[in-house]
């Protein structure tokens, strides 16, 4: 361990930033916290800015938290892996005594600030993330194909969690934004799982429907992209947006619905790729318009 500490010391600032960048998942974890700040405009009536500030920073501490124990659960799975053997911890650029702190510490506060900085319920719901996140979605990705309908889960908090921090309690609303994010899940991951099948498979990690590549998967993936397109009316029916944003919604959802007709055609990975990119598209941009066009 004291080889992996002088190995830590001995990188230049910029290194050790980039090594934290990575261990957090920076460009993950600002997705995620742009996406809870999102949702704490589309349910708010007047910004209260200090409950703004503890929003993005208690959301940042917990997304990067669950990032980093997610990486400490899976450090031997990671350096099996292409994408990710060049991570900090497969790497040794970091012990794993290190990045444990760090998370939990940073899991801590981020529970803390939300509860105490804004109201109890989104202090709950930040838990939830961290604990269902790296807990128990983490370690079933190794034993169970339904590790991606459990991840779904923590995934589509954000938004949900920005509306209670503007509101101060769950509504029907915030159940919708939870709904869609929870729907978007699962084209997203699985298209991903299609691309690096071959990655997955050498960490034997579970991550497609029946662990398999094949039509069936596919098909699977194509009915997932048309129950989020199926689900776009939802803000408009509940009064939470207006015609524009529903029309919008469509469009998005539509945009991953076609590549993915592609793929259970051809079976060709560029399709996967491209339901992916799109995914990318819908997440910030379904929460854009339905704050655009809020009621």
């Amino acid at each position: 361990m004291s080889q992996v500490k002088t190995k830590i010391a001995a990188l230049p600032l910029a290194g050790r930033i980039v090594s934290y960048a990575h261990l957090f998942k920076f460009r993950l974890t600002s997705y995620v916290v742009l996406s809870a700040v999102l949702g704490y405009f589309i349910g708010v009536q007047t910004i209260n800015y200090t409950t703004l500030f503890w929003l993005i920073l208690g959301g940042f501490l917990i997304t990067a938290s669950s990032n980093a124990l997610n990486q400490v659960l899976e450090k031997d799975t990671d350096k099996l892996m292409k994408r990710t053997q060049n991570r900090p911890l497969p790497d040794e650029k970091m012990s794993i005594v290190h990045a444990s702190i760090i998370s939990l510490l940073m899991g801590i506060v981020g529970v803390f600030i939300l509860w105490f900085g804004i109201n109890p319920l989104s202090g709950i719901l930040g838990a939830l993330a961290i604990v269902t996140y790296a807990g128990i979605y983490t370690p079933l990705k190794r034993i169970t194909t339904y590790s991606v309908f459990v991840g779904a889960f923590p995934g589509a908090i954000p938004p949900m969690l920005g509306w209670v921090a503007a509101t101060g309690f769950f509504s029907l609303e915030a159940g919708i934004l939870f709904a869609l994010q929870f729907l978007w899940q699962f084209p997203h991951f699985w298209a991903i799982a299609w691309k690096l099948d071959n990655d997955y498979k050498k960490a034997e990690l579970k991550m497609l429907p029946f662990n398999k590549k094949n039509k069936t998967t596919s098909i699977i993936i194509l009915l997932s992209a048309l129950v989020l397109f199926s689900g776009s009316f939802l803000p408009e029916y509940f009064n939470i947006s207006g015609r524009i944003a529903t029309i919008t919604l469509f469009i998005l959802a539509a945009l991953m619905v076609f590549p993915a007709i592609k793929l259970v055609k051809t079976q060709d990975d560029k399709y996967a790729l491209k339901i992916m990119l799109m995914s990318y598209l819908y997440l910030v941009s379904s929460l854009a318009i339905l704050l655009i066009d809020k009621n």
